[in-house]
């Protein structure tokens, strides 16, 4: 009996990329806090700083989307708790508009998300990176 030369692969396993916009002021912090406190979340979430989520425009999304991203987390203050009063406001209005566009585009919604994490939510944090992760990975590549 022969051995073949080759032999079968398994397809490389799917490594999402997965983009996330942290307001500064409250998720970012949690996601020092993580850090400081070992909490491990997903490495292929990877953060983009920003000043307020209500500054996540829905082209920004599109963007990270159609540059290689295989979903995009926004994460910002609890209402009533925004540095800037009314920015996480603004974006929770963004993002009803960015779902409707998304679906419209047709993709699957649950390649956005948007959660509200403040600063002392280091555990909700990691917990909604591996979710997010996770359900990315059930999706499969962005195509």
């Amino acid at each position: 009996m022969t051995e073949p030369l080759v032999a079968e692969r398994e397809p490389a396993a799917f490594v999402p990329r997965i983009l996330a916009f942290s307001c500064t002021w409250c998720s970012y912090q949690a996601a020092d806090l993580a850090g400081t406190s070992r909490r491990e979340y997903s490495p292929h979430v990877r953060i983009v700083r920003v000043p307020c989520s209500g500054r996540v425009d829905s082209s920004f999304v599109l963007k990270a989307l159609a540059n290689g991203a295989d979903g995009v987390l926004i994460t910002g203050c609890h209402p009533g708790d925004c540095h800037y009063v009314r920015g996480n406001i603004f974006a929770e209005k963004r993002f009803e508009r960015l779902a409707k566009l998304v679906l419209a585009l047709g993709l699957e919604p649950e390649r956005v998300r948007l959660e509200w994490i403040s600063a002392a939510e280091g555990d909700r944090l990691a917990k909604t990176a591996n979710e997010f992760a996770e359900t990315i990975r059930r999706l499969g590549p962005l195509k």
